[in-house]
């Protein structure tokens, strides 16, 4: 059973950046499509970013754009989510999401993905 875990989340001043990771135990991400979606207090699961390993293509939420950037380590071991100029409204519980797939591309439902981490808090204050 894959595992997904996820480290870099806490806590951080608006403005300011943190790096997200994540992992699967015991194999690599060659060949997944790699999502992290959020939960904040009260609201659905969201996408924010996700990347397909074999082609480097990415995608994004709007409200996302130009602040974060997600990307894998060149063994596929690992799927970073860096948020720079973080706001209040990103505090949220982040979480990796993968599936293996033969498509490229990335899905942005969470339905699509049948892999899922634990979450990782991260706390924005204004």
């Amino acid at each position: 059973q894959v595992q997904l875990v996820e480290s870099g989340g806490g806590l951080a001043q608006a403005g300011g950046s943190l790096r997200l990771s994540c992992g699967a135990s015991g194999r690599t991400f060659n060949g997944y499509a790699v999502g992290w979606f959020r939960q904040a207090p009260g609201k659905e699961r969201e996408f924010v970013a996700g990347i397909f390993t074999r082609s480097y293509s990415t995608a994004y939420q709007d409200s996302v754009k130009g602040r974060f950037t997600i990307s894998r380590d060149i063994a596929d071991r690992t799927v970073y989510l860096q948020m720079n100029s973080l706001k209040p409204e990103d505090t949220a519980v982040y979480y990796c999401a993968a599936r293996f797939t033969s498509v490229p591309g990335v899905g942005n439902i969470e339905q699509w993905y049948n892999l899922w981490g634990q979450g990782t808090q991260v706390a924005v204050s204004s």
